[in-house]
């Protein structure tokens, strides 16, 4: 990666057009290609910038771009379209690279797989007497996320989201018309879970028989008493 300090002024070309006049910026250029213009503020979105793929060529500034104190100018070309992004540098304040390596990625912590396997160690969240059959109970259209039986063994389908909204209601509705064809499970009976659950998505579920239960991360892994709340 790449990190200049310049002043600087932009110009972008092809489906639209921009310009950036004369200031003091971060231009980012990374591994990938991608060419970044930030500013001391607006958080972390660019001013500008480049995707991939694309191409940068730095050339000497002509007389009249250098009469106005142009150094150099960046030329980035996307390979597959006419947008170029034409970058001339004044002041060069900070030029330096650094070799970042293979990124692991962004490792989501509360992601669906998390809340089904708490779940499943804590089945007694559904209610008293609650056991376990299974985890990923299989369909012919895939995988329930848990099966349970109730206190009185009537089969149980639920369906985890982190955010419950009505494609997951819908998802749920498919798994129990599947699952009460199967005459050694049905009735099923369905619970909706998530972190939150949508208005719409709630109304649907209630509509259908459904029943919504939100899950609380935290409380799931032992990391918040919720006998100690005030409220």
């Amino acid at each position: 990666m790449r990190l200049v300090v310049a002043r600087c002024a932009a110009h972008y070309t092809g489906r639209l057009s921009a310009h950036l006049p004369t200031a003091t910026r971060l231009i980012v250029v990374k591994a990938d290609g991608s060419v970044l213009l930030h500013s001391d503020g607006g958080s972390y979105k660019p001013l500008n910038w480049m995707s991939p793929p694309c191409s940068l060529a730095v050339l000497d500034p002509d007389d009249e771009a250098a009469a106005r104190g142009v150094s150099a100018v960046w030329h980035v070309q996307h390979t597959k379209s006419d947008d170029r992004l034409e970058i001339e540098l004044f002041d060069v304040l900070h030029d330096t690279a650094h070799e970042l390596g293979v990124d692991p990625g962004l490792v989501k912590d509360g992601v669906e797989a998390h809340l089904q396997a708490l779940l499943a160690e804590q089945i007694q969240v559904l209610g008293a007497g609650h056991v376990l059959v299974r985890r990923e109970f299989p369909t012919a259209i895939g995988p329930v996320d848990i099966l349970a039986r109730d206190a009185g063994g009537r089969a149980v389908a639920v369906e985890i989201k982190r955010r419950g909204d009505i494609d997951g209601v819908e998802q749920l509705t498919r798994y129990l018309e599947l699952l009460n064809r199967d005459p050694h499970l049905a009735p099923v009976r369905g619970v909706f879970a998530a972190q939150e659950i949508k208005p719409q998505a709630r109304v649907l579920a209630t509509d259908r028989g459904i029943d919504c239960l939100v899950l609380d991360y935290d409380a799931l892994r032992g990391m918040d008493d919720v006998h100690a709340r005030l409220f």
